[in-house]
């Protein structure tokens, strides 16, 4: 386990003005080609999402943990029933992952269209927006809920300590398959480890994983 402080001084040394400015400038540059040669593939799903439940919305909202613990709306595509927060208190004990943080494989809530945005990750593109606004990156740690947050450890809350990401070293090593604390460990690896190099090669990783998804659900 790394000692907090270490981890601290390792954020403060590898966020260099260089760093900094290149990560923002991948970010933005990404996140808007990215928009806009997806615009068809968004239009696409937002009409599946609309047909098989037209009283939904098509994006989805939630309120999410970022930098530092600054709250900020992260947008996805709609994949469960607009009825499905208020079902998640009764599935909380069908929880399959250890740790702070909900998964369920076959989580009831979720619609047909739902599973297969889910299955390729395509549900995440929304967040391109927030990487636009600088509320996320390209890559970094996935943004927790606050109830998430709550059942914390001075250890896991290491996470919150660089800006969020669209994807990770956790979601191109394994995802669903792995522990919370294996989650966890993974992050503090990147934070320790990132590079613009090392961002790129995950960006790389994550495109050849959404086209062979198994683990997300």
């Amino acid at each position: 386990m790394v000692k907090e402080e270490s981890i601290q001084h390792t954020v403060s040394s590898n966020e260099g003005t260089a760093y900094k400015i290149s990560k923002r400038v991948i970010d933005i540059l990404g996140a808007f080609f990215g928009l806009l040669l997806l615009s068809l593939i968004f239009f696409i799903i937002a009409v599946f999402i609309k047909v098989e439940d037209p009283k939904g919305k098509v994006f989805f909202k939630q309120k999410r943990v970022g930098k530092n613990g600054k709250e900020f709306y992260m947008y996805k595509f709609r994949s469960m029933a607009s009825d499905a927060e208020e079902r998640l208190k009764e599935l909380l004990v069908h929880n399959e992952i250890e740790g702070a943080m909900f998964k369920m494989k076959d989580d009831p809530r979720v619609t047909k269209t739902g599973r297969f945005i889910r299955k390729t990750s395509i549900d995440e593109l929304p967040q391109l927006y927030n990487v636009l606004k600088g509320e996320m990156s390209l890559v970094g740690p996935r943004p927790p809920l606050q109830r998430e947050v709550d059942e914390y450890t001075h250890y896991d809350k290491q996470r919150l300590l660089v800006k969020p990401g669209c994807t990770g070293l956790w979601q191109v090593s394994g995802r669903s398959n792995l522990s919370f604390n294996e989650m966890v460990d993974l992050d503090l690896k990147y934070i320790r480890e990132r590079t613009i190099f090392f961002d790129l090669k995950i960006i790389v990783k994550t495109v050849i994983v959404m086209f062979g998804a198994k683990d997300a659900y």
